[in-house]
């Protein structure tokens, strides 16, 4: 029989997965990877913050990684600067600061590796009602705006014609972006959630003729992704969130070959 930390990190996998599905699908359609890179590395300076001032991690991450994507939108809006060049200034600027602060609080005593790379260990049942309830919330708020966000990510100015405000939609996503980071750091990690958001929406978009199925089908290789990865970790000692990122590579391989795509509109 499995001890109870291992059912833990298990159910809170599984919600995980349940998230990741969807919100990856955007990330690929939207081509947002490098996004997902930047606030995972700004959620450290979360968690230094949470440190810091006593307070919740998944909180704290949630509140700065949403700062961070708003400064991002506004300085899109008011810069001459390529997107590219502004994900990067932000993530590595918040990330080199996240470890600054680090260097100064010597009197208290956490597992770097852990936050980098998730310690199943570190799952308690406070965690559980976090994600899931705050996966409940991510999935309620991402079907409220999916026909702005989908409208958006096929045609930008269709959408905006047909006034569904796809740049509310947007700052919303980036939120919602910033809220499945806060609440996968013990599973996964902070450098390797966007992984996580990645790797199984890419296996379904290879093996999917249309949206809902590559959403449905991105659950389920993160499903199984986190059910192998976990297990791998028991079995060999290793972290979490590398096992479970691996787990999907192996997964992603075998189907990176078919040719079945989503419609043409969605590929460009």
């Amino acid at each position: 029989m499995f001890d109870d930390f291992f059912i833990r990190a298990l159910v809170a996998g599984i919600g995980v997965a349940f998230v990741t599905g969807p919100l990856g699908c955007f990330v690929v359609w939207r081509r947002l990877s490098y996004f997902g890179d930047t606030l995972a590395h700004s959620a450290l300076l979360g968690v230094t913050m949470a440190y810091s001032f006593e307070f919740n991690i998944a909180i704290s991450v949630f509140i700065i990684s949403s700062v961070i994507a708003l400064i991002l939108i506004q300085l899109q809006r008011k810069t001459n600067l390529p997107g590219d060049a502004l994900l990067g200034l932000l993530a590595h600027s918040s990330l080199a600061v996240g470890l600054v602060v680090i260097g100064f609080l010597t009197f208290i005593r956490f597992d770097i590796m852990g936050l980098l790379f998730g310690d199943i260990l570190a799952v308690n049942v406070n965690d559980l009602i976090i994600i899931w309830v705050g996966g409940a919330l991510i999935l309620l708020v991402l079907k409220l705006i999916w026909k702005p966000l989908f409208a958006s990510t096929v045609n930008y100015e269709l959408a905006e014609a047909e006034g569904l405000n796809p740049d509310r939609a947007k700052a919303i996503f980036t939120i919602l972006m910033a809220a499945i980071i806060a609440i996968s750091i013990k599973m996964v990690g902070l450098l390797l959630i966007t992984g996580m958001l990645i790797i199984p929406a890419a296996m379904a978009r290879n093996i999917s003729d249309n949206p809902q199925k590559m959403v449905l089908f991105s659950i389920i290789g993160g499903l199984l992704s986190v059910i192998i990865g976990l297990f791998s970790s028991l079995e060999f000692n290793t972290a979490s969130g590398p096992s479970i990122i691996t787990a999907s590579l192996v997964l992603f391989i075998p189907v990176s070959y078919t040719h079945l795509t989503l419609p043409t509109i969605l590929l460009v």
